[in-house]
């Protein structure tokens, strides 16, 4: 494929589009880490331990993300972070010592459920985006492609009319 073909910008207009600060995946984020909470607390961890191991947790997500060459901006990667922390706190400090065990499992399941539903709706949208930027770029290089093939020919005959020209000058 023709290297300039890359320099064409593609700008996702789904509900599923990273944002600069927050987006949609927010909320996967901040149901991860009211999960993480519920879990922890269901789990029996100490408030400290499980505070500290759900930050790294979720820095760790974010750092596996990169690995993955999932694309976003800085900014959007530590909201990611604070919005998994924001739903971690008021579900470990807050939500869980109220609930029932019968209670806690049920709103663990039920919103694992929700998060993972969600999550599989965003990669869809997300591959499908991938696949349409692909296929963009392609027909990108083709045209550009056939328009360098088209400038070269009339280059080409423009060259010939001018020796043509330059040639019948020469005889008269």
């Amino acid at each position: 494929m023709d290297t300039h073909a890359t320099h064409i910008q593609f700008e996702r207009t789904d509900v599923w589009r990273e944002g600069k600060w927050l987006d949609l995946w927010s909320i996967v984020h901040l149901f991860s880490g009211i999960l993480v909470g519920l879990g922890f607390y269901f789990l029996g961890f100490g408030a400290l331990s499980s505070s500290a191991l759900a930050l790294v947790s979720l820095i760790a997500y974010e750092m596996w993300e990169m690995l993955a060459r999932i694309e976003e901006t800085p900014t959007n990667r530590f909201m990611d972070v604070v919005v998994g922390m924001a739903g971690y706190l008021p579900a470990f400090f807050l939500a869980a010592p109220a609930l029932s065990q019968m209670q806690l499992v049920f709103s663990f399941t039920t919103l694992l459920a929700v998060d993972v539903i969600m999550s599989i709706f965003g990669w869809h949208a997300s591959q499908k985006a991938a696949l349409l930027k692909e296929r963009m770029h392609e027909r990108y290089g083709e045209e550009r492609r056939r328009f360098r093939q088209e400038r070269t020919r009339v280059l080409e005959r423009f060259r010939r009319a001018r020796r043509r020209g330059a040639d019948r000058k020469l005889l008269h």
